[in-house]
């Protein structure tokens, strides 16, 4: 989006008081935590494999400095994969043949031309926005011609249209539209059009439509006159003519602590997004991509937070098979003025500084392209998480202490640690599951509160190190014996039944010889469920209603481990028949919270007679805030709901209806799974 129009979304209250407080004390407060926090590292729970496209960055026609030699240097030098362009809200108004953007303003040097030299001067790929605010079909696939045909850029990566959803169709308007009908079912009918013509010029191209990100406005919204929300709609018409989403997230927050509790909300957030895309897209859906294209924090853009924020951010996404994640952006501009955390914060969502100053003059950025603390988070994620490393699940015990890792082809694995108390110092005892690390001292990069640039040492050991305040810390480990022979990695497995109880899992072979060991994630930690040497295994004893990521692993007859499949997940459901049966909808949803309805059917042969009904949350965020029809509790994240007095006794055949009101501040995952005296109900 443009500098003029970065939103601040208003976040949920979070964690920890004391934790914003300490931000006020010096750091020469600072102490090393008596009480070590316990770090567990697991190779036999892979997540996603990081694309070469994984660490990306927004370019903007306003930029003065777009495709400059000292920012493609700095862009480089930090690993970036992907460059976006011609910038947010900008690419809804820009046209490309007259390098213009009418009531916006556009910077000398800034054409297509100029921003594709700087993305091939550093091998990056670009991530193009074509105009569908005031553009047409036509002008996107003369782009595309020009781009790949003419020019030979080989510019893969198209999306149509920016935040689109923002054109007034819910009632807020930042997104120029020129089309009288803004409805989402307008725009996925474009993007077909638009779809077909491009590709009519370039086959091999990759075409994205804008989503709404789960939990953040207007996810969920049903505009007047349509068929279900933005979502809903885009991916039932265009999901077949599409092969990546593209979504924005400023999940903003409370204050520093509150913004650093946000990354906690991105498994679910994925889980969400591809949910919707398997359930609206139609058939195949599962090549359909992720991309996060913008995001930014809501405090210290420019400080320890923004720095603490993006790794956090990059890692998590990138651990859900994300293909790019993309900073707002490289300069933008000063802002507000504060002091965070002891240092200056210029209120500048740029990574880079403008060099400008305030209106009155008062105060002034530092020289212009002077790194700012998200730009050395971005440098050490390219030490942490490169092309080809795969993503595995890390954890901790305590909630101001954040972990991610990732290992090599090469046997190497790198753990990016992430202290986000801002007073204090962390010791951390690690522990590997499936690995040995090398007894040697690891190499250690870390980025300090208000520091200059990253440094870099060996120091400490594999378990144990210590974490300075408000900082982010990697650490390279070799392994302790050489894995040159160990077997490889089986594919991704995928599921040919699923009940309420069990799940039938098959998985392409790793090669011959081998058992494979059956895990399930459970935190930081596996369960193994099973072995097998076949290719497929049923996981019995399963709960219902409940999520499961799973991960295979082969094992060789001298024991070697193989690295861990990619992750599967799914939904255990309700059982095929009961004695009782349970419909629920989401009837009214409106960003925050919703209405419920429940329908209880009794399906057995007896009366059921005082009932009680519960289930549970799927997430730490969701919570009752009102029933009817009945008597409603709620105890940690068990609700429970027990008759009025006209509604006690159901006879076999009979329904009754109840309903809540749901209250949400995180992505709103919807139970599936209802006790009803203690039986588990089928879905009505």
């Amino acid at each position: 989006m443009p500098q003029s129009s970065v939103r601040r979304a208003a976040g949920a209250f979070a964690l920890l008081v004391a934790a914003g407080a300490l931000s006020s004390l010096p750091l020469s407060s600072a102490y090393a935590d008596p009480v070590p926090t316990n770090v567990t590292v697991n190779t036999r729970a892979g997540l996603a494999t990081v694309a070469d496209t994984a660490l990306g960055v927004n370019h903007a026609i306003w930029d003065s400095e777009l495709g400059t030699t000292a920012v493609s240097d700095l862009l480089g030098a930090a690993g970036v994969g992907m460059v976006r362009y011609p910038g947010g809200s900008y690419a809804d108004i820009y046209h490309w043949q007259t390098h213009t953007a009418p009531g916006g303003y556009v910077a000398p040097n800034t054409d297509f031309d100029t921003f594709m030299a700087g993305a091939k001067r550093i091998g990056a790929q670009p991530m193009i926005i074509a105009n569908y605010g005031t553009g047409t079909a036509q002008e996107a696939a003369d782009w595309v011609r020009y781009a790949n045909i003419t020019k030979g850029y080989h510019a893969n990566w198209w999306t149509i249209g920016n935040e689109n959803y923002g054109n007034g169709h819910y009632g807020t308007a930042w997104e120029a539209d020129d089309h009288a009908d803004k409805s989402p079912k307008q725009y996925a009918e474009e993007v077909v059009a638009y779809s077909q013509a491009m590709k009519a010029v370039d086959p091999n191209i990759k075409i994205g439509a804008v989503l709404t990100t789960p939990a953040n406005w207007p996810d969920a919204l049903v505009g007047g006159g349509d068929a279900g929300s933005w979502n809903q709609v885009v991916l039932s018409i265009a999901g077949p003519s599409i092969d990546f989403v593209d979504l924005h997230w400023y999940p903003g927050g409370n204050g520093e602590a509150d913004a650093l509790t946000k990354p906690g909300q991105i498994d679910d957030i994925m889980y969400v997004a591809r949910d919707q895309i398997a359930k609206y897209a139609g058939a195949g859906s599962g090549r359909i991509g992720i991309s996060l294209t913008e995001t930014n924090v809501g405090v210290g853009q420019n400080t320890q937070p923004g720095a603490l924020f993006l790794a956090q951010t990059y890692s998590a996404m990138i651990e859900n098979g994300v293909f790019t994640v993309d900073w707002w952006d490289v300069h933008n501009g000063i802002g507000t003025v504060s002091t965070v955390a002891g240092q200056t914060d210029y209120g500048d969502f740029g990574m880079l500084s403008s060099g400008n100053c305030t209106s009155d003059g008062t105060v002034c950025e530092p020289a212009k392209n002077t790194p700012f603390a998200p730009y050395h988070a971005l440098k050490l994620m390219h030490s942490f998480a490169r092309p080809g490393d795969q993503l595995i699940r890390a954890g901790t015990d305590d909630p101001l202490v954040a972990a991610h890792a990732a290992r090599r082809a090469n046997g190497d694995l790198t753990l990016l640690l992430v202290n986000m108390d801002p007073a204090n110092s962390h010791a951390v005892k690690i522990a590997y599951d499936g690995y040995t690390p090398s007894s040697a001292a690891p190499a250690v990069e870390s980025y300090l509160n208000g520091a200059s640039g990253i440094t870099s040492a060996q120091t400490g050991t594999a378990a144990a190190q210590t974490l300075a305040p408000y900082s982010l810390t990697v650490l390279t480990l070799h392994p302790a014996t050489s894995q040159a022979n160990a077997p490889k990695a089986p594919g991704r497995p995928s599921t040919t039944a699923v009940t309420d109880r069990t799940a039938t899992l098959t998985w392409p072979a790793s090669q011959a010889g081998v058992k494979y060991e059956v895990y399930r994630q459970v935190g930081a930690r596996s369960e193994q469920l099973g072995e097998t040497t076949s290719t497929s295994y049923t996981a019995g004893n399963l709960t219902p209603g409940t999520r499961y990521t799973i991960n295979i692993v082969a094992r060789d007859g001298s024991g070697r481990a193989s690295w861990s499949s990619p992750p599967l997940t799914f939904r255990t459901g309700a059982p095929a028949t009961s004695t009782c049966s349970v419909k629920f909808a989401d009837a009214n949803d409106w960003g925050n919270g919703y209405v419920g309805n429940i329908d209880i059917t009794n399906t057995g042969t007896a009366a059921i007679n005082n009932w009680t009904l519960t289930f549970s949350w799927p997430t730490g965020w969701q919570s009752l805030s009102s029933g009817w029809n009945g008597t409603w509790t709620q105890t940690g994240a068990t609700v429970r709901v027990t008759p009025a007095d006209f509604n006690t006794n159901l006879a076999p055949g009979a329904t009754t209806s109840i309903g809540f009101v749901g209250a949400y501040s995180g992505p709103n995952i919807l139970p599936a799974a209802f006790t009803l005296n203690g039986n588990v109900c089928s879905a009505g």
